[in-house]
């Protein structure tokens, strides 16, 4: 039996869909843009769309950008370079990532960073001190924290 195919979506269709996505969660301009296009919504009904989102209060890239930043780095615990680099893969514009980066409370950046040793260290199978600092450093520079704060840190850690 054959599937029908979905007839693409008109702007009315679009836009209640839209908000309903958008009520659920924070989303950037380009999920959004994303979603329509894949519902198959004509171009230019997709730009009266977003700018409609912004204008109900649905769609907001700032309150995006605090949220996605926020919830990464309490549940992931992905640091700053990680969090701007991933925001910039969606769209999210400069200054909106810079806002958002400013969520993360400086004290518990760094708590973070001493917890994340703390848990890694007991796993790793090298013995100097100095193998160590280069694996923990590796490992926290890969989920995109700041490769001098991470040295500075592990030279107070770590003897």
């Amino acid at each position: 039996m054959e599937k029908k195919k979905k007839a693409p979506l008109n702007y009315a269709e679009g836009l209640v869909k839209a908000r309903r996505w958008c009520s659920l969660q924070e989303r950037s301009h380009n999920e959004v843009k994303e979603k329509l296009l894949f519902y198959e919504v004509p171009y230019r009904d997709i730009q009266l769309i977003i700018t409609e989102l912004i204008g109900e209060g649905f769609l907001s890239e700032e309150r995006f950008a605090k949220a996605y930043a926020g919830g990464k780095f309490r549940i992931k615990h992905w640091g700053k370079n990680k969090i701007a680099q991933q925001l910039q893969r969606k769209g999210v514009s400069e200054k909106n990532i810079e806002t958002g980066l400013k969520e993360i409370e400086e004290k518990d950046y760094r708590t973070t960073i001493k917890k994340l040793i703390q848990k890694k260290l007991p796993s790793l199978k090298q013995k100097t001190p100095f193998e160590q600092k280069g694996k923990l450093a590796q490992y926290l520079m890969t989920k995109g924290y700041e490769a001098e704060l991470v040295w500075n840190i592990l030279n107070d850690v770590i003897d």
